[in-house]
């Protein structure tokens, strides 16, 4: 069996989350974690680990192929080649991350990562499987370049383990290293939306970038993070895709090939700001700021602990188990992440999505003893329950919030 021990850097993540809410809490400023926005970015974090399980390899396999058939130069694995790397990378990360925020189709992908009101080490997890795709075509200039694939891999390691511990709001200002590197200060600013902070300080390892082509911003009052137009939803699949459905609407709405351009190419800056609540009401996106009972916290938590584990489980044993299993995996974490955000809401309609995964569970655990036909079982004896002892509603009484 093989076992891929890069499954240890998920649970080493939870504990580096943890250390950071006990430190906050001893310096009573336990309130840069909030519950609901913490869960949030929790569960983008991990369907973006789980859809990169499937996707991973082949960028590998992409840089391999760049590399082996058009890198310009061979560059050797010497220890100041490493240095050059790193410099390197961190220099397309600067160009992709600023496109990121000036294109609407790549602010799209983005804009996730941005959406948290809250700055601590779980708004790192904020990445998108989309993004992941779209900043992977960046690195191929890389390989291009003709650095190997194995120093490339190693050195992505080594710049997204940096940015991880930028997100954190219990580190201040590092005085002359402010000038060298990006700190939690530095990128503070960046995830704010105070009108001196917006588009600034887009490296992600090193400072030189922003000050050399002019986007370099200190720290001077005290950062408001998340979106200059916050979004009113915990929703997983609204954080993910309402962007899109802006770009969608914008397109629509586009008089002549110039404005339809501007939509999906043109800048975040120009979008017009009444789509989006037009947006909200259309598809029912209204967050409520309330604090769930004991008995609502301890539900979700559960499924959150539960699909972590999964997400852990399958990340270590990736390469031992089928096809099959993995997409039945994947499909269920999916459902639960989609639950958990549903929850947050206290979306009704959530009981009929229980309804699915008891389903699919069913559904799953029958067909490895092929007998899949026997997942009607199931689905009639919750119809009957339903039918008796409206077990929809002793859900909606022991589940949500009254």
């Amino acid at each position: 069996m093989t076992i891929n021990y890069l499954a240890f850097a998920i649970p080493a993540f939870f504990i580096f989350v943890y250390i950071e809410f006990k430190i906050a809490k001893y310096k009573n400023r336990s309130g840069i974690f909030k519950y609901e926005s913490s869960v949030a970015n929790f569960s983008v974090g991990i369907a973006e680990r789980l859809l990169n399980l499937f996707i991973a390899a082949s960028f590998y396999e992409v840089y391999r192929w760049v590399y082996n058939e058009y890198a310009l130069l061979d560059i050797s694995n010497k220890w100041y080649m490493w240095i050059l790397l790193l410099l390197t990378t961190d220099f397309v990360w600067y160009w992709y991350h600023r496109l990121g925020h000036e294109i609407n189709f790549l602010w799209a992908a983005h804009i996730v990562h941005h959406q948290s009101e809250e700055f601590n080490l779980t708004a790192a997890a904020r990445i998108t499987t989309i993004q992941a795709i779209f900043r992977n075509v960046f690195w191929c200039v890389l390989p291009l370049i003709g650095f190997h694939p194995n120093m490339i891999i190693t050195i992505l390691l080594v710049h997204g383990a940096y940015s991880f511990f930028t997100h954190t709001q219990l580190i201040g200002k590092l005085g002359w290293l402010e000038n060298i590197f990006i700190t939690p200060s530095l990128h503070g600013v960046h995830h704010a939306s105070n009108e001196q902070y917006l588009d600034k300080n887009y490296g992600d390892v090193f400072v030189f970038w922003d000050k050399l082509f002019g986007t370099f911003q200190q720290e001077e009052e005290k950062p408001s993070y998340g979106l200059t137009h916050p979004i009113k939803s915990y929703s997983f699949l609204w954080q993910h895709f309402h962007y899109y459905l802006e770009i969608a609407e914008a397109y629509r709405r586009g008089k002549g090939i110039k404005e339809k351009w501007n939509a999906v190419f043109g800048s975040p800056a120009l979008m017009d700001q009444n789509i989006r609540p037009v947006l909200e009401r259309r598809f029912a996106q209204n967050k409520q700021n309330k604090s769930g009972k004991i008995r609502f916290k301890i539900y979700l938590n559960i499924q959150l602990i539960g699909v972590v584990a999964l997400l852990t489980l399958l990340t270590a044993l990736f390469g031992s188990i089928g096809p099959a299993d993995r997409i039945a995996a994947l499909l269920f974490a999916l459902l639960t992440l989609i639950n958990i955000g549903a929850l947050l809401e206290q979306r009704k309609w959530i009981y009929y999505l229980e309804f699915i995964r008891i389903v699919f569970i069913s559904a799953y655990i029958f067909n490895l003893y092929h007998a899949i036909s026997l997942t009607i079982f199931p689905i009639a004896m919750l119809i009957l329950l339903e039918r008796w002892y409206s077990i929809s509603k002793m859900y909606a009484r022991y589940v949500f919030q009254t």
